[in-house]
């Protein structure tokens, strides 16, 4: 029988990844239980002790030795010496020994109480296995395998453990399918009587950073930095990185060759834009690389207020504000400035303009086509036109 019992409890630390400890503790429990209930409540002075090598176990009541049957006030704390003498014969008046309580004599609802104890402390000891395994991973990534929709909610199975995506968490016009596999971010992990609740997300910015950092080794030695991260889910996402290393270009680095770190995570995105641009401390650069792909004339940053005035070419406009102005829009998420922007002829006619205040040298046309710019304002390095089309009228 102890050979059985040490072999479930190996199973069970094997496969439960219960600690042996937790259920040695939940068997001396089970057997005071089944004690208690055997004696009719009374079993204060009931003792437990396991051999945890063995197996081993041994159940005895600590009873106080009396003269004769007649001193027995109550058979569950007192003795008779002349019983005590068949334990021990060095047993005399006023002494504490230990009689053995037979747990085979336990009836049936006690040995039922006490398989109880035992099964339910498995299931809280599998709750906390689970909860710790994934609490660890809060604020992380993690490969889902999608269930099944629960109203507008999706279950996510994580493997000892589903999650929920609610809808507000979910992307606008993602769809998913039974079985598929997905990345999610994990929001938060709660602790509940039916186990772990584990809400993930789609839509948080976190998402795209956690991903870059798994997919970009010069970002997960910290080489590489995401400085800054901007995000409209399903739509587009900004980025700004600094590299701690001169050698190493930290755009470069996060697109990949030939894009295949990018596109990789784009792909687990489903098509959803990003734009990766260079830190920098100085505002008015920060700005500018923000803006981009959209070419800048002048920048003027006030760091206190936390307000950039922005002068773009005329033709440039439409490029600089982005589609129902997006990119103006992440551009201020992403360097924390409340931006301003405005076409060259704009700032001109501005009451109080002055063009020296922005820049030293006019403009030259030729500096954007040098730069690589069509004269539609649109760049060759692989931007397209309905990426960045202006709302109606601009």
């Amino acid at each position: 029988m102890n050979k059985e019992l040490m072999e479930a409890l190996d199973t069970l630390e094997k496969e439960k990844e219960i600690s042996k400890d937790s259920l040695f503790e939940a068997i001396e429990q089970s057997l005071l239980i089944a004690s208690k209930n055997h004696f009719g409540g009374k079993a204060d002075n009931v003792h437990v002790e396991i051999d945890k090598e063995t197996c081993d176990f041994l159940v005895y009541a600590e009873k106080e030795v009396v003269e004769t049957a007649d001193d027995v006030k109550d058979d569950c704390l007192q003795i008779a010496l002349e019983d005590a003498k068949q334990i021990s014969s060095k047993a005399k008046t006023g002494d504490l020994i230990h009689v053995e309580i037979k747990s085979k004599e336990f009836g049936r609802i006690a040995t039922q109480n006490a398989k109880n104890v035992i099964i339910q402390k498995i299931r809280d000891e599998e709750r906390n296995v689970v909860y710790n395994q994934y609490k660890v991973k809060e604020k992380d990534v993690i490969t889902g395998v999608v269930q099944r929709y629960i109203g507008k909610n999706i279950s996510i199975n994580l493997g000892k453990a589903d999650a929920l995506l609610s809808e507000s968490e979910q992307v606008e016009g993602e769809v998913f399918r039974p079985t598929e596999r997905i990345k999610v971010y994990i929001l938060e992990v709660k602790e509940t009587t039916k186990g772990p609740r584990i809400n993930v997300s789609r839509t948080h910015p976190e998402l795209v950073k956690r991903l870059f950092e798994s997919e970009v080794t010069e970002i997960k030695d910290g080489t590489v930095e995401i400085r800054s991260i901007a995000r409209e889910p399903g739509s587009r996402t900004k980025i700004a990185v600094w590299s701690n290393n001169p050698n190493v270009d930290a755009v470069g680095a996060c697109v990949g060759m030939n894009g295949a770190r990018v596109n990789a995570i784009v792909d687990e995105l489903r098509g959803e834009k990003i734009d990766i641009v260079n830190w920098d401390d100085n505002p008015g650069n920060l700005i500018q690389n923000a803006l981009s792909p959209a070419k800048i004339v002048a920048v003027f940053a006030d760091p206190d207020e936390k307000t950039a005035k922005v002068v773009v070419p005329d033709y440039q406009l439409s490029l600089a504000i982005g589609k129902v102005g997006q990119n103006a829009r992440l551009a201020a998420r992403l360097t924390g400035y409340k931006i301003d922007i405005k076409s060259e002829t704009q700032a001109k006619d501005a009451p109080g303009f002055r063009y020296e205040d922005y820049v030293d040298d006019e403009y030259e046309e030729d500096e954007y086509e040098e730069a690589g710019y069509e004269e539609d304002g649109y760049a060759e390095d692989g931007y397209t036109e309905d990426q960045y089309d202006a709302p109606d009228g601009e």
